[in-house]
C-alpha cells in the first residue's frame, strides 16, 4: 500500500483505519510517486488525500486522477488532530522554528500566531517530525500526528492544536479493480462542457432530473485553454445502477470529455 509522506503521515493513519494493520506499507516522497507506484505494481492500491474540510481540495491529487488510468475503489474520512511535537527536552519557550506541510501549517494558524515563531513549510508532517529528529535541533518543533510523535520518539508539547474541531481530510484509495455495487455507493466523475451558456446547467441537469444526489463539484483549469475548466463531480449511486447509468450516458451529449473516476462504497459520514 503506497502513500505520501515517511512513517506516521496521516495518509498512513488513514490506511491503517481502512484496510487494518496486516498490509505492508511503501512511504513515497510525492503523490506522482504513489500514484506511479500503483500504476507500476510497486503497491497494489495507494491511500491520497483529495480534501480538507478546512482548507479544501487537494489540487493536485484532481490533476493526477485525470491524467492516470487508475480507478478510485474507496474514500476514508479522517479526523485530524495536529500535535506540537518536538526532540526531548526542548521546552515550547525554545521553540523559534515550527516545520510542517502547508496545509498542516494552514489548519493551525491561531495556535502558531500565539507562539511567535518562524513558520517553515516541508513536504509531509511526518517527515517534518522526521527532520527535527534527525538533525536533533533544539529550537525547533514539527506539527505532526501522536503516532509519529510516538515513531521517532519525540514529546508532544501541545496538542488538538487545530482551528477547529472538525477538521477531517478524505482520501480516496485508488488501485486497477473496480468495485461491485453495495447499495450504498459513490461515483466520482471529471467533465469538461462546451464553453457556452448554458453548458453547466445543462450538464447537472441531467442528474437532477433522476433525484441523483450530488455531494461535491470542484472546478480545475483544463491547462490547455485560458479561462476553461475540467468539472469534478460526486454523486451518490454505483455507475451500473440505471439511474445513474442513464445519466452518465445522457451527459455525453452535453460534455466534450467524461471520464469516469470510479464507484466505490460511500465512507461513513463524520460525526
Amino acid at each position: 500500500m503506497a502513500f505520501q509522506g515517511e512513517r506516521g503521515a496521516y495518509s498512513e493513519e488513514a490506511a491503517l483505519s481502512y484496510f487494518g494493520s496486516k498490509i505492508e506499507f511503501l512511504p513515497c516522497k510525492t503523490l506522482k510517486a504513489v500514484f506511479q507506484a500503483v500504476e507500476s505494481d510497486m503497491a497494489t492500491v495507494g491511500m491520497v488525500p483529495v480534501e480538507n474540510s478546512l482548507e479544501g481540495a487537494v489540487s493536485e491529487t484532481y490533476d493526477l486522477l485525470l491524467s492516470s488510468n487508475l480507478i478510485v475503489s474507496g474514500e476514508y474520512n479522517l479526523r485530524v488532530r495536529h500535535c506540537l511535537i518536538a526532540n526531548q527536552g526542548v521546552r515550547i519557550e525554545d521553540v523559534r522554528r515550527v516545520y510542517s506541510h502547508p496545509q498542516a501549517l494552514a489548519q493551525c494558524r491561531r495556535f502558531l500566531d500565539t507562539l511567535g515563531v518562524e513558520i517553515i513549510p516541508y513536504y509531509d508532517t511526518a517527515g517534518s517530525a522526521y527532520m527535527i529528529k534527525r538533525e536533533r535541533l533544539m529550537d525547533a518543533a514539527a506539527i505532526a500526528s501522536k503516532r509519529a510523535a510516538e515513531i521517532y520518539s519525540l514529546q508532544i508539547l501541545a496538542e488538538s492544536i487545530e482551528d477547529s474541531p472538525n477538521n477531517y481530510t478524505r482520501f480516496f484509495v485508488i488501485g486497477k479493480f473496480e468495485r461491485e455495487p453495495t447499495g450504498r455507493d459513490k461515483t466520482s466523475i471529471v467533465f469538461t462542457t462546451k464553453h457556452v451558456p448554458g453548458a453547466l446547467y445543462a450538464a447537472l441537469g441531467v442528474f437532477a432530473r433522476r433525484g441523483i444526489n450530488l455531494t461535491k463539484i470542484e472546478s480545475r483549469p483544463t491547462k490547455q485553454t485560458p479561462w476553461e475548466y475540467n468539472f469534478y463531480v460526486d454523486f451518490e449511486g454505483h455507475k451500473l445502477d440505471v439511474s445513474v447509468h442513464e445519466a452518465l450516458e445522457e451527459l455525453k451529449a452535453h460534455t466534450l470529455y467524461i471520464k469516469i473516476l470510479g464507484s466505490y462504497p460511500k465512507a461513513e459520514q463524520p460525526t
